[in-house]
């Protein structure tokens, strides 16, 4: 009588599977930590560009109202210094209504970029308030357009603070750069800071051609 015997796997076959196996799976797990990694980054890319875009938009606005006066009958407000200009903050003042004045100052101080408003009522009194509205600032430069002929009209090139004289302001260049939240090693290693440079023409203290 014939006996017929069957062939399992031999202890060498399972190990040789096994490790071809760990290395599949080694394989896979490297390549998904590498693409959390790459999320990561990506993400806090977009978070600090849409920061500084939203920061830089909130000052623009702010710039564009400078030297503001309605000029009403009823207003009890006058604007003496509607730009304040320095390289690495400003200073606007404008009328927000027939009492009231707003000055409103930007600056860099430790890494956040800060906005500081303050009231001022027509009858002496004053009340501040300020705020962060972008933090891991690296960089806040202004350069400043100027009418020395008093055309109404930017005349030459950009210039610093210190090259305006008794020139008038009727332009800003803003220069803002931020990090992404240095917390996490990868995007501290990978991502270089983001800058964002834009312009805005004092439209009350200038006219359009």
């Amino acid at each position: 009588m014939e006996i017929k015997t069957k062939k399992g796997i031999t202890l060498i076959e399972l190990l040789v599977a096994m490790v071809i196996g760990g290395i599949v799976v080694a394989g896979i797990y490297r390549v998904f930590v590498a693409q959390t990694k790459a999320y990561t980054v990506q993400d806090q890319v977009v978070e600090v560009q849409q920061g500084i875009r939203s920061a830089m938009e909130i000052l623009l606005r702010d710039i564009r109202m400078a030297g503001y006066d309605s000029d009403s009958v009823g207003s009890q407000i006058s604007i003496a210094n509607p730009v304040i200009p320095a390289d690495h903050s400003v200073t606007v003042n404008y009328e927000y209504d027939n009492t009231h004045r707003h000055e409103i100052a930007y600056s860099l101080t430790n890494g956040m970029l800060s906005r500081q408003l303050t009231i001022f009522t027509a009858g002496g009194g004053s009340a501040t308030t300020t705020e962060n509205i972008l933090e891991n600032v690296e960089a806040l430069d202004f350069t400043y357009g100027v009418d020395t002929n008093d055309d109404g009209a930017m005349d030459g090139s950009w210039v610093s603070s210190g090259g305006i004289g008794t020139a008038k302001v009727v332009s800003v260049r803003v220069v803002l750069t931020a990090n992404p939240d240095q917390t996490n090693p990868d995007v501290k290693n990978w991502v270089s800071p983001r800058t964002l440079t834009s312009s805005v023409a004092i439209r009350n203290l200038c006219f359009k051609k």
